[in-house]
């Protein structure tokens, strides 16, 4: 079957607040446009100890003008080589 890819988190977190940041938005702010009570699943994407939910990415990639690819950090299980 050959090597499976799996989410890199830490890098996949790390994308997301930079995109956060590039497209001048607030933790705050994405709290906001998902109607969360606090900011701390934000903050745990962020960090790479969370994924979003698969409807929460789609959002995220529509904020953010982009593809749930570019979003999603994938490795490769066997050489943990970061594939493009």
């Amino acid at each position: 079957m050959g090597i499976l890819p799996s989410i890199d988190m830490a890098a996949t977190g790390i994308n997301i607040a930079q995109m956060r940041q590039r497209s001048g938005m607030t933790v705050q702010d994405l709290q906001n446009i998902f109607g969360f009570s606090t900011p701390q699943a934000i903050y745990k994407w962020q960090r790479g100890t969370a994924m979003p939910t698969l409807d929460n990415l789609v959002v995220l990639a529509a904020v953010f003008g982009t593809t749930l690819d570019a979003i999603i950090v994938r490795t490769n299980a066997s050489t943990g080589q970061i594939s493009a």
